[in-house]
């Protein structure tokens, strides 16, 4: 915490999800991919105590930093892999993951193909354990355990200090938002950034502390693009009365067209300050 403010240790930096396979080496990873052996080597904690420096071996999976400066992580897909595999291991849907990588067919994906997933990258703090991780970011012990399936140092029961984690977001079946990312905080006319599959591509939105106080009324923005397809949408959202509590929630939803009832619920937990 500094000045008041919760800083939490997203890692706001292109990674890949990637799969060890037979003959791969951290150096050969680090080219391929546009990293480097160094950041590979921190951020899978290969190292004493948990293995001998570098030692890695088919099957495991890394997260391999990117060059690029951007929010994205990515998912290189390995051998025998389908839609459904990918969107259970990251607790989303087949619908969102074919939807957002523009997948016609869901059945026609290949060993090597880079997806884009519903996850953050979360830097592991002391003191820090997966209950508290999943408390905090609106998920669950489950979904994290299952991301981090097959990575070297991970241990459900023992979470090493500078380990990088994979986290994934809250989406529902035909909304994702990408920015801003859970636990972070939200201030006043920030702007919000998703991609959505809605009717008459209508995305909407509100803000509410943890007493239930709505901060920002229920607004709408349109996605560029409407239903079948998902559209990228953004939106500026106004504070119209000041938060009673620190914590709170960002909602993005759309509504029934038969009824008027919330559907496709997404909920961020946010910060105010």
């Amino acid at each position: 915490m500094e000045n008041g403010v919760i800083r939490v240790p997203i890692v706001f930096n292109e990674a890949s999800i990637y799969t060890v396979r037979p003959g791969d080496t951290v150096y050969s990873i680090a080219q391929r991919l546009q990293s480097n052996v160094d950041a590979i080597l921190r951020v899978n904690h290969l190292y004493p105590p948990v293995t001998d420096p570098g030692l890695i071996y088919p099957g495991n999976v890394l997260i391999v930093p990117r060059q690029r400066n951007i929010n994205l992580v990515t998912y290189i897909v390995k051998m025998n892999d389908t839609i459904w595999d990918i969107a259970y291991r990251f607790s989303t849907t087949m619908d969102l993951v074919a939807g957002i990588n523009n997948i016609e067919n869901p059945n026609m994906i290949f060993t090597g193909q880079t997806l884009r997933i519903p996850v953050m990258i979360y830097e592991i703090q002391m003191g820090d354990t997966l209950n508290r991780i999943a408390r905090r970011f609106g998920t669950t012990v489950s979904s994290i355990v299952r991301a981090n399936e097959g990575r070297p140092a991970f241990q459900p029961d023992f979470i090493w200090p500078g380990d990088y984690l994979i986290v994934p977001l809250p989406t529902s079946r035909n909304i994702v938002v990408w920015s801003p990312y859970p636990a972070t905080r939200l201030v006043n006319r920030q702007r919000i950034v998703g991609q959505a599959r809605v009717f008459e591509a209508n995305v909407l939105h509100q803000v509410r502390d943890a007493n239930g106080v709505v901060v920002s009324n229920e607004r709408f923005t349109t996605a560029d693009i409407g239903a079948p397809a998902y559209g990228n949408f953004s939106s500026i959202v106004p504070f119209d009365r000041n938060p009673t509590t620190r914590t709170g929630e960002l909602w993005v939803y759309s509504r029934s067209a038969k009824d008027g009832s919330i559907q496709d619920l997404v909920s961020v937990p946010i910060f105010f300050w």
